[in-house]
């Protein structure tokens, strides 16, 4: 049996929805609690598999993790263990952020390398080439990546690549940096809101960060980091998304807990594309003026456009007047839902792996679709919302992974949405085994 989304589209969404914590946020964030010998009080943290999953991986490394409502309690004091866990690091890819803390106070990591969805080649090179900086012997097995610093970390002066500027790896650097020796300089550091406030945590637990919110880091390796609380920040995926669930509906949704220059990227193509986009100091509203025009959009690291919201855009152009044209210049493997949207009456050629020509239709019709990732089944089930028709999303458990009560959001919103549980059957055309 498996959960789907049942959704009746055409039904304009109008309303006010507040977005759960960061997922991508989150998840670094509880992996450096293991950096502190006392205890860490992270809030807002969002109440979905992937948190659920990390907390069970950093647990067992001899972490005690609880969780109080939207906050989870971390005491790391007692952290015993070098080895993560391979079934939990198989399920997703925050998995490998535990290597950085591990070697910070343990001088040693054995991590697996990492799954998660597979929406292209997702490299942990950046990483591992950053370690070797601050002084760790790297070796690599078939599935897994033991560092070892027997001497300890010592400051170093990191590069990372200037075109993925890779949050990820500035987060392992990061927290490899907090106590290391000396001073470590990040430049081309990933510049996100999320890295912003992971370094404002970082600062919180005693580590002497400069240059948040930019791509140059500069971190002064501490001794010993102090217990501290923290507040996840609010996730901008979630909240593009159900911006432009809203516009793709022909309705109005205001997101709260949200700071406009946080998606000013998005935004500006919204408005670009003919809606009315209203920007407060901590809001954003959508509110759709017809249908929209075609537009150009290339996906890049922070402030640009990013990654993550261009299943969703594409969704908004397949409705779109005219041409559009998506570039993916992150990752090469996703587009993989393009054949649903295309099911659903969409006009979608793809010229490459990584470039998408969308001619618009006036409507889609709803369908049974199948999303194979996180990001794609949540643009998928936003095309459903705009269908005319009922459809039937599958990919819940996906959307599980990144967004917290997704269905009772758009619930709130005025959609027409139910989830049901149903067989599956496992040898038709597109089921992924």
């Amino acid at each position: 049996m498996t959960d789907v989304l049942h959704i009746t589209g055409n039904v304009p969404l109008h309303g006010e929805v507040t977005p759960s914590g960061s997922k991508n946020g989150a998840l670094p964030i509880l992996a450096a609690a293991l950096l502190i010998e006392d205890e860490v009080v992270l809030r807002n943290v969002p109440a979905i598999s992937d948190i659920e999953k990390m907390c069970q991986l950093i647990a067992r490394l001899g972490a005690s993790v609880r969780r109080e409502g939207d906050a989870v309690i971390i005491n790391a004091t007692q952290l015993n263990a070098t080895r993560a866990d391979r079934d939990l690091s198989a399920a997703m890819r925050a998995s490998f952020y535990v290597a950085g803390p591990l070697l910070a106070r343990l001088h040693r990591a054995e991590v697996p390398l990492p799954g998660g969805c597979a929406i292209g080649n997702r490299p942990v090179d950046y990483h591992i080439k950053a370690f070797r900086q601050l002084g760790v012997i790297t070796e690599e097995e078939t599935d897994l990546v033991i560092c070892a610093a027997p001497d300890g970390l010592h400051g170093a002066t990191i590069t990372l690549d200037p075109t993925y500027r890779s949050p990820g790896a500035t987060f392992n650097c990061a927290m490899a940096a907090s106590l290391a020796r000396g001073r470590t300089v990040i430049e081309n550091a990933s510049a996100d809101p999320e890295v912003e406030n992971f370094c404002r945590f970082l600062q919180a637990a005693g580590v002497c960060v400069d240059g948040a919110g930019t791509d140059r880091l500069v971190i002064e390796g501490a001794r010993r980091l102090h217990g501290c609380e923290h507040t996840i920040v609010s996730d901008r995926i979630e909240a593009g998304t159900f911006l432009l669930a809203g516009a793709v509906t022909h309705g109005e949704v205001r997101v709260n807990a949200l700071k406009p220059a946080h998606l000013g990227a998005v935004l500006d193509k919204i408005e670009e594309m003919g809606m009315v986009v209203l920007r407060e100091s901590d809001a954003v509203t959508v509110r759709a003026t017809g249908r929209p025009r075609g537009a150009t959009v290339y996906t890049t690291a922070f402030p640009g456009f990013p990654t993550d919201l261009q299943p969703p855009m594409v969704v908004f152009m397949c409705l779109a007047d005219g041409r559009s044209i998506m570039h993916e210049t992150i990752y090469d493997g996703r587009f993989t839902y393009i054949h649903e949207l295309r099911r659903m009456g969409a006009l979608v050629k793809l010229e490459t792996s990584q470039q998408a020509i969308i001619e618009g239709v006036s409507t889609l019709e709803g369908r049974a679709i199948e999303g194979g990732d996180m990001r794609s089944s949540a643009a998928l089930a936003v095309a459903a919302l705009a269908a005319a028709g009922e459809s039937q999303v599958t990919g819940l458990h996906f959307i599980r992974r990144g967004y917290e009560r997704f269905e009772e959001k758009l619930q709130a919103l005025g959609a027409r949405v139910q989830v049901k549980s149903t067989s599956v059957d496992t040898t038709a055309p597109g089921t992924t085994l």
